[in-house]
């Protein structure tokens, strides 16, 4: 009792393990690989509360950690949290086989469809335990989905037989996790079953709406001054280029677009009405645009017309080429 006592007294997370239903062989290889993590003791309900006692702790903390328990093991360790906890004792869940008298953790369900089995007695046997099959299509299948016992009730021998076939393993065992205790706060273990990555999912999107709303209404912090700032200079630009403010950054830009206009007006005209370097810039257009694909050539078409009439109605009196370069 003394070890036990000794357990009960050390610092970190102490809890209880329900180890019911484990064989052997498995335990010695759970408790191999969790070695190195936290220290695995069991021991009769009668001893642990005697240590407890001992210990000086409260023992309706201990009755709360023994409620529902078959099987006790004492764990401690002082190199995980108690989520860390649970996490790593529940890779040591996995389902075995039903036999009779044991109850249901959960409804199970059987789902309708077809099985591996082919046509025989099996038909029969699944009828007799309440999972409705016949023979469809050279298969055994079920009819409907049902569910076979509800969670709570016992199942039954016959029952426990026809879902192992089906691959149902419906009763789950390992060192399953009543509920632990660390820096005087008792948690279930309920409590400590975190969906993480639905939990970083979650502050990922916060983080990103609160991100958006920041820069959205203009507040400065080290995260939105960038975007913000860059921001600010894109408009800058539209609205100089817009405005026709010469500088160094607007003038590529509006060189561009004056030659893009220059190009499509020429378009318009008669050929005779060109000179030779106009014509020859035309023709080079010609050719760029002949390489590129169909739809890029209607967009440009629809942008070059639409720039040109938006020319005409600022400049009504336009009269030639001369015109446009004074």
């Amino acid at each position: 009792m003394t070890v036990l006592t000794d357990i009960i007294n050390q610092d970190g997370v102490l809890g209880i393990v329900d180890v019911e239903g484990v064989p052997a062989t498995a335990m010695l290889g759970m408790r191999e690989t969790l070695r190195d993590q936290m220290v695995l003791t069991m021991a009769k309900k009668t001893l642990i509360r005697r240590a407890w006692k001992q210990a000086g702790r409260s023992t309706d903390e201990l009755d709360q950690l023994l409620d529902g328990v078959t099987i006790p093991m004492l764990v401690q360790t002082d190199g995980l949290n108690a989520f860390q906890l649970y996490a790593e004792l529940d890779k040591t869940r996995t389902g075995r086989a039903a036999k009779a008298g044991d109850i249901a953790p959960n409804d199970i369900v059987i789902e309708a469809g077809p099985t591996s089995f082919p046509p025989g007695p099996i038909v029969g046997e699944f009828n007799s335990v309440g999972i409705p099959a016949k023979i469809d299509k050279g298969k055994v299948a079920i009819q409907k989905t049902v569910t076979a016992v509800e969670k709570g009730q016992p199942i039954s021998a016959d029952l426990g037989l026809m879902l192992s076939k089906l691959e149902i393993n419906p009763i789950e065992i390992g060192l399953i996790l009543s509920g632990v205790i660390e820096d005087g706060t008792l948690m279930a273990a309920d409590d400590l079953n975190l969906d993480l990555d639905g939990f970083i999912a979650d502050v990922k999107s916060a983080t990103s709406g609160a991100f958006n709303v920041a820069c959205h209404v203009g507040w400065f912090t080290n995260e939105t001054v960038p975007v913000l700032v860059s921001k600010a200079a894109g408009e800058a630009l539209a609205v100089a280029v817009e405005a026709g403010v010469h500088n160094e950054d607007t003038m590529p830009i509006l060189m561009s677009r004056a030659h893009a206009r220059m190009l499509a007006l020429a378009g318009q005209l008669d050929s005779s009405a060109l000179d030779d370097e106009l014509s020859g810039a035309l023709g080079a257009a010609a050719t760029v645009a002949a390489a590129t694909p169909a739809a890029t050539d209607d967009a440009v078409a629809e942008e070059a017309a639409a720039e040109e009439e938006e020319e005409e109605e600022e400049d009504a009196g336009f009269g030639g080429l001369g015109d446009l370069f004074g």
